[in-house]
């Protein structure tokens, strides 16, 4: 059985997302309540890896886990794309007019904006987990109050739908990598044929550095995907690029790296995986 570190509870898309990810393998979920929490488990057990949010096509990139997941020395060993159907939920027995607060996390507020523009006297709360606090509400048996999240957690929680699939955007979906130390990647049996990398450096502040880079990595036929800059901290000015990128041919993309590190600075690889299953 592989243990799975996941940022939420039982009932969480981080759940919902390693079940995705890992079919009919038999996982054990282990739940931390910060992304902090789930890289500090990851470092004190090697034979633990962890199913880590990285980005929402309506919310774009979640910041901080591009410099958790540097500062690990961790990589990444895979990804899920997960869609994400989000619906408001309470105790059984109560309707929408009953509600005057709902409670869940920041990000699960914003992508369902447009629903609640309809119920202005509902008073949005931000929490820290979708599941968690449907199972506040189950657990307290707190009336009047609703949650956000998964249909699997509010079966498991024993809450009745209000409203279902309430995201503004329907093409809403989560990318999750996962990660751990290469000593997994035989455990987990995915040493499949790789074609995507996450790469992260920082350039020298000379004009055009950055255009040099892409143009080398298009010369040979690497496909980019996504470009990340955040900057360095205590270091005024100077920033890190993190980027995804796909490609067809090892050999070529080995190349590319060779061509472009005498232009990079602190050039790392991240990590090199089979491209995620997006599910429907």
């Amino acid at each position: 059985m592989i243990k799975v570190a996941i940022q939420g509870i039982v009932g969480s898309f981080h759940d919902i997302a390693a079940h995705y990810y890992f079919g009919e393998e038999k996982i054990e979920i282990v739940p931390c309540n910060t992304f902090k929490e789930l890289f500090a488990n990851l470092a004190n057990d090697s034979l633990m890896v962890g199913m880590v949010a990285i980005e929402n096509t309506i919310a774009g990139s979640l910041l901080p886990n591009y410099g958790l997941l540097r500062e690990s020395n961790l990589t990444i060993l895979g990804e899920q794309k997960l869609r994400i159907q989000h619906n408001l939920v309470a105790l059984p027995g109560q309707t929408l007019k009953d509600i005057h607060e709902v409670h869940s996390h920041y990000m699960a507020l914003m992508q369902c904006e447009e629903f609640f523009l309809q119920y202005p006297s509902i008073q949005l709360i931000e929490a820290e987990d979708t599941a968690a606090e449907g199972l506040r509400i189950a657990k307290h048996h707190a009336k009047r109050q609703a949650a956000i999240c998964s249909r699997y957690a509010a079966e498991l929680f024993g809450l009745e739908i209000l409203a279902e699939e309430i995201e503004t955007n329907k093409h809403n979906y989560t990318r999750f990598l996962v990660v751990g130390n290469e000593l997994m990647r035989d455990k987990l049996n995915v040493d499949l044929p790789r074609d995507k990398a996450s790469l992260v450096f920082s350039l020298p502040h000379e004009e055009g550095s950055l255009s040099k880079v892409l143009t080398i990595l298009s010369f040979y036929n690497i496909n980019l995907t996504k470009i990340q800059s955040l900057p360095v901290v205590g270091q005024e000015w100077e920033y890190l690029f993190y980027i995804d990128i796909t490609y067809t041919d090892y050999v070529r993309y080995r190349q590319s790296l060779d061509a472009i590190l005498p232009l990079t600075q602190k050039l790392r690889i991240l990590g090199e995986y089979k491209e995620g299953v997006q599910t429907v």
